[in-house]
């Protein structure tokens, strides 16, 4: 199984032909979405979902399905039996991977700001997307794909995640809005410079890919 980087949020598994894309929003390149068997979606903010290239995809590829939340399925409206609601404690068989759905919130960005609905993706019992939010599955985790900057989050949060999931890997995501100077700081504090967690830390670059 590979995992490959699409920028910000968004990565690939693939095995053979079959090809998994996990949240491409507004900030992938839509080149993302090339070849894909099938596209899991966190939660609704653009970051993760665009719902215009989203359906485009869709038109080109009448084979490709969507899993998501039943938020982001409503405005997808039209696709019929294409797209699929889903919830926490899911079970699921996409595009011949094995995935359980985990969590139900975004983190909070403010009181003040609504929450959206958010759902984690278990690839395998080995890879898990949080998507926003720091749910931690509560089934061993080997890869971690951590959100390690947003406007709901800090450092200390993001290392207390990575040490109550335990996983055997952690790799950057949610890194869109970080230069090489913001990306330097918090790769350190997630590792030599910072407190420690049990978990090695490593970022792909775009278009980047490792083997699972």
């Amino acid at each position: 199984m590979e995992l490959t980087k699409h920028g910000h949020a968004c990565v690939v598994v693939s095995d053979g032909d079959r090809r998994l894309v996990i949240d491409p929003g507004a900030w992938t390149e839509p080149a993302a979405l090339d070849g894909a068997t099938a596209v899991l979606v966190t939660h609704e903010h653009v970051d993760h979902f665009a719902g215009d290239r989203l359906r485009a995809a869709l038109d080109d590829d009448p084979a490709l399905e969507v899993w998501t939340n039943p938020s982001v399925a409503g405005q997808l409206e039209g696709l019929g039996s294409r797209v699929h609601a889903v919830g926490d404690g899911d079970a699921l068989t996409v595009a011949g991977f094995d995935v359980t759905v985990h969590g139900e919130w975004h983190a909070v960005v403010h009181p003040e700001i609504p929450r959206v609905h958010n759902v984690g993706f278990l690839v395998e019992g080995r890879l898990f997307h949080p998507g926003d939010a720091f749910t931690v599955p509560g089934a061993p985790v080997a890869t971690l794909l951590l959100p390690v900057h947003a406007p709901w989050s800090k450092v200390l949060e993001v290392i207390d995640y990575v040490r109550a999931v335990g996983a055997d890997q952690a790799y950057a995501v949610h890194d869109g809005l970080l230069n090489d100077t913001g990306l330097g700081l918090v790769g350190g504090l997630l590792g030599e410079r910072g407190p420690g967690t049990p978990t090695p830390y490593a970022r792909l670059t775009p278009g980047e890919s490792v083997d699972l």
